[in-house]
């Protein structure tokens, strides 16, 4: 597995933020905000392109490629796949996003009313399939490539995706994903005018606050995080570390509205269902749940309706509530730490909840601090605007 998001660089970094209750959010840098009414982001400051990745990769790819391909370097090192792939046509690479290229794009639109010159790298640094293509060429992987553009679900889906991929026997390896870098002006914008974004400019720590009463809409994020999957033969004739066994995937859609969950939460509820019978898993074996947990009236409420009346008073934490919302890659970064739940046993908490909405009173939450545990089964939860719901099962080995 590996990782870029507002909490370090790495896997190890974000773990240990994450358990240890540090937020990564705050004032936005590196832009001027000081006019929108959101001008507090979940930023990864300590990515930096031309240093981890080189001065090619920083001039050509967005933002958001350059923390997908750097996550994906440190996957395939802890994978031990660093070099050739053995039969690169076997090698399949699925990596989300929810925006793409965004900041490319609003340098382009500048440089069009007269502020600079358009970069010849505008077009392919912006679309969605970049982040795929820097992974997919950087590692040799001459199988499919994919780029789901499903919102929030988007990360989730890229690990369902490559899971089924292995198992219809179309790869024996798949990298897969999500990466997002949406601290812009206009996207920041956006979400305020949507009244989504959580205007708490002057607590950003305090700002994200999932299924809190007192919340305020969710915190834009950016970062990115890649997982190697592959065939268990595959792992077990070179002797691979296997880290977790992705046990169950469903997705469902609302077909609601374009960004209101369905208020009943029966296509999540499905799609919940669906991934716990894919896993041959029943409900009260589910030891641990990373929700989606957005900070958003709608959603925090549907969410804690499904997660109660499926599982039950499950343990339950939402660690946007440190990480912010990235988006496309939120997904592929809270399979991560599903992931490091089971391996671990340490269940990392929710911050900022003062104060249990009554809506999600059903839940076990985890708050304040971690929760030592021995988790056998997690579910890590994904919806997005347009209806999209995605679940992923993980089952420890």
């Amino acid at each position: 597995m590996g990782a870029v998001s507002p909490l370090g660089v790495g896997v190890q970094p974000t773990w240990e933020a994450l358990v240890a209750g540090k937020s990564g959010i705050g004032p936005v840098t590196g832009i001027d905000v000081s006019d929108l009414p959101v001008r507090i982001a979940a930023q990864a400051s300590d990515f930096n392109a031309p240093e981890l990745l080189g001065a090619k990769p920083a001039r050509q790819l967005d933002r958001f490629a350059q923390m997908a391909l750097h996550a994906a370097r440190e996957a395939r090192a802890q994978a031990g796949l660093e070099g050739a792939p053995d039969r690169p046509d076997r090698w399949a690479t699925v990596v989300s996003t929810g925006i793409g290229g965004v900041s490319t794009e609003e340098r382009a639109v500048a440089a069009t009313s007269g502020e600079g010159r358009v970069s010849p790298f505008t077009i392919p640094a912006y679309i969605a399939n970049a982040a795929v293509a820097a992974v997919a060429q950087d590692a040799g992987a001459r199988g499919q490539a994919l780029a789901p553009v499903t919102a929030c679900a988007a990360g989730s889906d890229a690990v369902g995706i490559g899971a089924d991929m292995i198992r219809l026997g179309r790869a024996d390896v798949v990298l897969v994903g999500g990466a997002e870098a949406p601290v812009t002006r206009s996207m920041l914008a956006g979400f305020a005018a949507m009244k989504a974004a959580s205007t708490r400019n002057d607590e950003p720590e305090a700002a994200s606050r999932p299924f809190d009463v007192n919340r305020g809409g969710l915190v834009v994020g950016e970062g990115a995080a890649i997982l190697v999957l592959e065939s268990a033969e595959h792992a077990a004739a070179r002797g691979a570390e296997v880290l977790a066994e992705v046990a169950g995937y469903a997705a469902t859609n609302d077909a609601y509205n374009i960004t209101a969950p369905r208020p009943d939460g029966l296509a999540a509820s499905a799609a919940l269902r669906n991934a716990l019978a894919d896993a041959g898993v029943e409900p009260s074996a589910v030891d641990y749940v990373n929700a989606h947990g957005t900070g958003t009236k709608l959603n925090d409420e549907v969410e804690a309706r499904v997660l109660s009346s499926v599982l039950g008073e499950v343990p339950t934490s939402s660690t946007k509530s440190m990480t912010g919302h990235l988006m496309g890659a939120a997904g592929a970064l809270e399979a991560v730490i599903a992931i490091q739940a089971l391996r671990t046993g340490l269940l990392p908490p929710t911050v900022n909840l003062d104060e249990i909405d009554q809506a999600a009173a059903g839940l076990d939450h985890v708050r304040g601090s971690a929760r030592r545990s021995d988790p056998r089964v997690a579910v890590s939860t994904s919806f997005g605007f347009g209806g999209h719901n995605a679940v992923l099962v993980f089952r420890k080995v």
